[in-house]
């Protein structure tokens, strides 16, 4: 079996899909370059903690007394300079690790964020595998499907009708059943 060469034709789609991808991830994670108001900060921050007496929604998002409570203590903290960290080390040493609704980036929780992105390089490396294969499958007929179809070429050139096309019938599952030599 010899590996067909690799045309530079069939490299372009794939080619242009990836300059896309890596443009759209680009443009996407690009923040702008104007100043944040404080209000903006302040929402930002609080976007991105549990509000603690709701669990299910943000800070920014509830209109519980807790909630409340966390967004001012964020605006104070962010009046005095700090920075995004030192506010959510803050509210982590008040409230606990689970007030954040991002997790962190290491140690187990670190597996929330690696555990999806190495189960899609798998699963797309599966199928491109699996598709190789499938594409480089070559199927010989052997001896046995060549006298098998020159016998049948041979019946049908020689008599036709409907009986010739009741033994290719039989000589077809004779030959699925592993049978030799079919009686005509």
């Amino acid at each position: 079996m010899t590996a067909r060469p690799v045309r530079p034709r069939h490299l372009l789609p794939w080619l242009v899909m990836g300059v896309l991808l890596v443009t759209a991830f680009t443009i996407s994670t690009r923040r702008d370059s104007g100043p944040e108001t404080m209000q903006a900060r302040v929402k930002r921050v609080a976007s991105e903690v549990r509000c603690p007496t709701c669990r299910q929604l943000s800070a920014a998002e509830s209109d519980a007394p807790a909630a409340e409570a966390v967004r001012v203590a964020i605006a104070k903290r962010v009046q005095q300079g700090q920075s995004d960290e030192e506010i959510r080390g803050f509210l982590v040493s008040t409230y606990g690790a689970d007030i954040l609704l991002k997790p962190g980036g290491s140690g187990v929780a670190g597996l929330v964020w690696a555990l999806p992105v190495a189960a899609f390089v798998c699963a797309v490396a599966g199928l491109a595998l699996a598709f190789r294969r499938w594409h480089r499958a070559e199927v010989d007929p052997t001896a046995d499907d060549r006298a098998l179809v020159e016998r049948a070429l041979a019946d049908m050139a020689s008599g036709g009708g409907s009986g010739t096309m009741a033994r290719s019938g039989e000589m077809a599952s004779a030959a699925g059943s592993g049978e030799k030599d079919v009686p005509g």
